[in-house]
């Protein structure tokens, strides 16, 4: 006699439901992986600014040329979002901050059109304490040692 070789029906079935419970869980873990990598982009772009605006307080004011509103030098535009030097009252000291807003398209949909808010001192250090974001759900992206 000729013994069959192969797999069942059953255990193929009992396969693909394993692999579809795997991707169930993988999934959604990998997009909160993605917007935790494109709201990390928010504070590389502060960097750059944080030094722009420490020159520019030389001059008294946050912005770029001693003017007292935001030019084209005081704006960074990443991939993902636009990093802005604003005022910011509550900041105490400088009084200036930066402004994160990210892109309506090109982002995760748990980022669109979210804004990050940041101040900055006189020296050009971010307040960690200072970080903040428009809606509840953009906080838990940002990095733990700013939550």
């Amino acid at each position: 006699m000729n013994a069959q070789k192969g797999f069942t029906l059953i255990e193929l079935m009992i396969v693909v439901a394993i692999i579809g419970i795997l991707a169930a869980i993988a999934i959604p873990a990998y997009q909160d992986y993605i917007a935790k990598s494109q709201v990390s982009e928010a504070f590389t772009l502060a960097d750059g600014m944080k030094t722009s605006i420490g020159t520019n307080l030389q001059t008294g004011t946050c912005f770029a040329n001693g003017e007292d509103s935001a030019q084209a030098s005081d704006t960074i535009e990443g991939k993902y979002g636009t990093a802005v030097v604003t005022t910011d009252a509550t900041a105490g000291g400088s009084g200036c901050g930066l402004t994160y807003t990210f892109n309506s398209a090109g982002v995760s949909n748990k980022l669109t059109d979210g804004v990050i808010g940041m101040s900055v001192n006189e020296n050009g250090v971010l307040k960690q304490s200072t970080v903040n974001a428009t809606t509840a759900s953009l906080v838990d992206y940002l990095p733990q040692s700013f939550e």
